[in-house]
């Protein structure tokens, strides 16, 4: 059972299916375009009776938490307490992503590198903070805000409307309600996820993520634009050195507090001169970053997460997959800020093939079309034995599509899209 509703959700169920061990794939509610492949109950995921109660009629021998608001609803509790396995750690240990100042203080207490940071839960409090800190200037809501939660600006007065919007206009409601002030870190971002039982882990290939909504890192933040993988910059010993001073540290922490983390950790790091620094967690697999991941990995990833999930890693039950994957995200015209819903998509069933993959999370089939019903409709992945295939794959794809309504940036993994400073 693959709880979610997105284009992650998506990547995981088709991936898992290729499993030999893997009876059958059913998704917790999944999206109408992606029902036509998998079985989709219908189910807020947020709902934990609800979720433990169809996996528990559905016979559901594993069960993988995509979206982060089931996790900080407290489903894996709930499905555990049911004796059901749940791939995805507590609503306790999930408080790494639901509250960035909870994971400023765990990496406090493991001494892993990061921003240094300023809690503010008043205007006053945070206005008087930005004196410490030069420009530009990095403000997140403490809380979960889809992606659209960070703001990273030298606009004094567009910083202090952001505050306010935050703090006084309650804009991502009581997700927002504190604040968290960060040090600018200039370098290339790469996100590592982890796989984890709770006290070791096994890294899955890194990946960078497009947050912009616009060509060349411009515009609002997004859920995401687009991603690839691996990440170029980040080598083997790079990989391994994140490992120990990162992951390894933050889950020994957790396990000490009498919360162990079993499920994804999600780094999101800058590559500093200095090495490897913090931005954020997540308590689960990225997205879009899982659509690039998951045509990587060979081997059982079914066997590798409910060994996670039981507390007995089996780190060779996967293998990395020679090459590499980029993904273009088709979005709303007006995503972030006005989606419209008025959209449609047509094409994207004569571009797949072994190599190139369509992951829905925002549509809905609509005759020989698809309709685009949220802001991030589709994402097309190609997957070639180098990045700069795999990039001209993807926009090969996406240039056979036609329709209206929809869009997508066209500088994704261009140029191995290295980014020379800051959050995006």
């Amino acid at each position: 059972m693959v709880v979610g509703r997105g284009g992650r959700e998506h990547a995981l169920a088709w991936r898992l299916a290729r499993d030999p061990e893997v009876e059958s794939v059913t998704l917790a509610p999944g999206n109408r375009s992606a029902a036509s492949r998998f079985e989709s109950l219908p189910v807020d995921e947020t709902d934990v009776a609800a979720v433990t109660r169809v996996c528990r009629d559905a016979g559901a021998t594993l069960a993988v938490i995509g979206p982060e608001s089931s996790l900080a609803a407290g489903v894996v509790d709930a499905l555990t307490e049911a004796g059901i396995p749940a791939y995805g750690p507590t609503r306790e240990a999930a408080r790494i992503e639901s509250s960035k100042w909870f994971a400023k203080e765990i990496m406090t207490e493991a001494n892993v590198p990061t921003a240094r940071a300023t809690r503010c839960s008043t205007v006053a409090a945070a206005l008087a903070a930005l004196a410490d800190y030069p420009a530009p200037w990095v403000i997140k809501a403490d809380g979960l805000a889809a992606g659209k939660g960070v703001l990273v600006s030298a606009d004094r007065s567009q910083v202090e409307a952001f505050i306010r919007s935050c703090l006084e206009a309650q804009k991502f409601g009581e997700q927002g309600a504190v604040i968290v002030i960060e040090e600018y870190l200039s370098g290339e971002e790469v996100s590592v996820m982890a796989v984890c039982d709770g006290a070791r882990h096994a890294l899955l290939p890194s990946a960078r993520d497009h947050k912009r909504a616009r060509d060349g890192d411009q515009g609002p933040n997004t859920g995401g634009m687009g991603a690839f993988a691996p990440a170029p910059r980040l080598d083997d010993a790079g990989a391994m050195d994140v490992s120990r001073r990162v992951i390894a540290p933050v889950l020994d922490r957790l396990a000490a507090r009498g919360t162990p983390f079993r499920g994804t950790l999600y780094a999101g790091l800058m590559l500093t001169a200095a090495g490897p620094r913090v931005l954020e967690f997540n308590a689960r697999f990225g997205d879009p970053e899982t659509q690039v991941v998951m045509p990587l990995i060979d081997g059982s990833l079914a066997r590798l997460l409910d060994s996670a999930a039981r507390g007995a890693l089996d780190a060779e039950a996967i293998r990395t997959h020679v090459g590499a994957a980029v993904g273009v995200t088709l979005v709303d015209e007006g995503y972030p800020e006005r989606v419209q819903g008025t959209g449609t998509i047509e094409g994207l069933e004569r571009v797949e093939n072994h190599d190139t993959f369509v992951f829905h999370a925002g549509t809905a089939p609509e005759g020989a079309r698809w309709k685009v019903t949220g802001g991030r409709a589709a994402t097309i992945v190609a997957r070639r034995t180098t990045l700069a295939a795999a990039r001209a794959a993807a926009y090969e794809a996406v240039d056979r599509l036609s329709g209206n309504g929809w869009r997508c940036r066209r500088d994704i993994a261009e140029g191995n899209a290295v980014v020379t400073g800051g959050w995006a």
